[in-house]
């Protein structure tokens, strides 16, 4: 089972811990679990451990080369590293990070994909921004992928 994610970077902590358990308990009992991610702070990062955690492997589809040194912030550098160390396979989507960048991710994750999981709170993403969370679920559902929606009661994003 291929499966992708999407889904918020901002997180409280209390969030994290209930979508860590939400997670694991969508993920558990999959044979042969592969899960596609940009490792992202919050969501992404979530489910790429949970996919660890239950056995499956990770497929790393970062938007390009410079995202690491660009784009992810210091204090998550530790987790980001130990996932893409821990990943199977690791490809970039672009030259340089952007937005469009991230859409390209998010295209290649939904050709990949049987699945794919969405950590939202179920708001449109902003008109300035595209590839985020709302963007990848509304793609998904034009190409038919199946999506199962993340938002615990009581979550929230910081």
């Amino acid at each position: 089972m291929r499966i992708g994610i999407t889904g918020h970077m901002n997180l409280t902590p209390a969030t994290c811990e209930l979508v860590r358990v939400e997670l694991e308990k969508l993920l558990a009992g999959h044979d042969h679990l592969v899960g596609y991610s940009c490792f992202a702070e919050g969501a992404d990062s979530l489910f790429a451990q949970a996919v660890l955690d239950a056995g499956g492997r990770l497929v790393a589809l970062l938007p390009a080369p410079d995202y690491r040194d660009t784009r992810v912030s210091e204090a998550h550098l530790p987790v980001f590293d130990a996932l893409v160390d821990a990943a199977d396979e690791v490809r970039y989507v672009a030259e340089s990070s952007s937005m469009a960048a991230y859409d390209a991710a998010n295209a290649q994750m939904l050709d990949e994909v049987d699945a794919m999981i969405a950590v939202w709170d179920g708001q449109p993403s902003p008109e300035w921004k595209t590839g985020g969370t709302a963007d990848a679920v509304k793609a998904a559902k034009e190409r038919g992928v199946p999506v199962t929606v993340v938002w615990p009661e009581g979550a929230e994003r910081s």
